[in-house]
């Protein structure tokens, strides 16, 4: 019969900490589980994360190829489809669509960065849709459902 405070753990379920520089006693003691020469062994030493052990680094060893265009302009990209989302959930008045509308609606992120219409799904309502760049399928799609396009420039 096991009484609470009979109750004891279980045998070598629990260690004792080792503590290390704390006297030859101790047995961790002189290099203090360091080792006995070397850059480790020192205090205050420390390595970057990504040294190598003074090899070429893998940043400089791999080949580098190609540039990054600093003029790229990243459009926010908008269906067609979401536009006539918008108008199905009654979120648009008088059918024009602008940066404000869509950032209002959560459609866009940045009211201010330029933005896409692509022409990824279907329109059926007559939209006055302002946008700083369209796809050829947006426009006729826009256009086909007697809907007019603006182009705006940033």
């Amino acid at each position: 019969m096991d009484i609470l405070s009979n109750l004891k753990y279980a045998a070598g379920s629990r260690k004792k900490r080792k503590r290390i520089a704390r006297g030859e006693g101790s047995g961790y003691g002189g290099t203090a589980t360091r080792g006995s020469n070397g850059q480790r062994s020192r205090s205050g030493a420390k390595r970057r994360a990504w040294f190598e052990g003074g090899q070429m680094p893998l940043q400089r060893r791999v080949p580098k190829k190609g540039f990054t265009n600093i003029f790229k302009i990243k459009y926010q990209v908008v269906n067609v489809a979401d536009l006539q989302k918008l108008v199905d959930d009654k979120k648009i008045e008088d059918g024009i669509i602008n940066p404000v509308v869509l950032y209002k609606n959560g459609v866009i992120s940045k009211a201010g960065a330029p933005f896409k219409i692509l022409g990824n799904g279907e329109l059926k309502a007559k939209l006055e849709v302002e946008a700083n760049s369209f796809s050829e399928s947006a426009k006729n799609k826009i256009e086909s459902a007697k809907g007019t396009i603006k182009e705006i420039n940033n």
